[in-house]
């Protein structure tokens, strides 16, 4: 039984540690925001200028001037802070963000991620992707394992434009979690139900694969 979007977003919030800055990408990453654990305080920060961005909105706390980087409605929490994006970008290049959440459309088992454009398609461009791979302390990639077709995500070598270089520090997918070791994608843990088995036959870049391969805990 693989995980839909929610789950990877849960166990992605298992990453975040107390007093943590995070820049949430658009898509599953802006869900990591409804799953923080009770006990601890995470400070999410977007691009086009929010720090203290909370999970979206119910219909009552609906505020159309209030939207993340990806325009979408959000809320803010007690004592957040609005500003420009060039003060937000000074931000992130400055190395004040200490883990950013991205979505991809391919990873290689070297840490490359590709996640802006396929050639002969229609972009708006890259966004803040590109700064904030090269910035932030940390990167995990929340993403499916296989593009519709089936083929896989985690590659020996992206085929498409990179975002960034060798950043990559760890994959949450619908089958796995996945670090980027030095040889390749080490498995460490797999989704309920998930065999070892099925997660080789869908990562076609180099995966290392420890003796015990414990299931997620969410």
């Amino acid at each position: 039984m693989s995980l839909d979007k929610f789950g990877i977003a849960k166990r992605i919030a298992q990453e975040l540690k107390d007093g943590m800055y995070v820049n949430l990408g658009i898509g599953i990453p802006t869900l990591v925001a409804n799953f923080v654990p009770n006990d601890i305080t995470v400070i999410f920060q977007s691009e086009n200028g929010i720090l203290g961005m909370g999970p979206y909105p119910t219909e009552e706390e609906l505020d159309a001037d209030l939207i993340n980087a990806g325009k979408e409605t959000v809320t803010l929490i007690k004592g957040a802070a609005l500003f420009d994006s060039a003060e937000s970008f000074g931000m992130i290049r400055a190395g004040k963000i200490d883990l950013t959440v991205l979505g991809a459309m391919e990873v290689s088992e070297r840490g490359d991620i590709a996640n802006w454009k396929i050639p002969g398609k229609m972009v708006k461009g890259m966004g803040g992707a590109m700064d904030l791979v090269a910035s932030a302390k940390n990167i995990i990639v929340a993403m499916m394992h296989t593009n519709p077709k089936g083929e896989s995500k985690l590659l020996a070598q992206c085929s498409l434009p990179l975002t960034g270089m060798a950043c990559v520090k760890k994959i949450v997918t619908e089958l796995a979690v996945l670090e980027i070791g030095e040889h390749g994608f080490i498995l460490l843990e797999r989704a309920p139900g998930v065999t070892v088995e099925e997660i080789v036959q869908k990562t076609e870049g180099k995966l290392i694969i420890p003796s015990i391969v414990p299931e997620m805990k969410l």
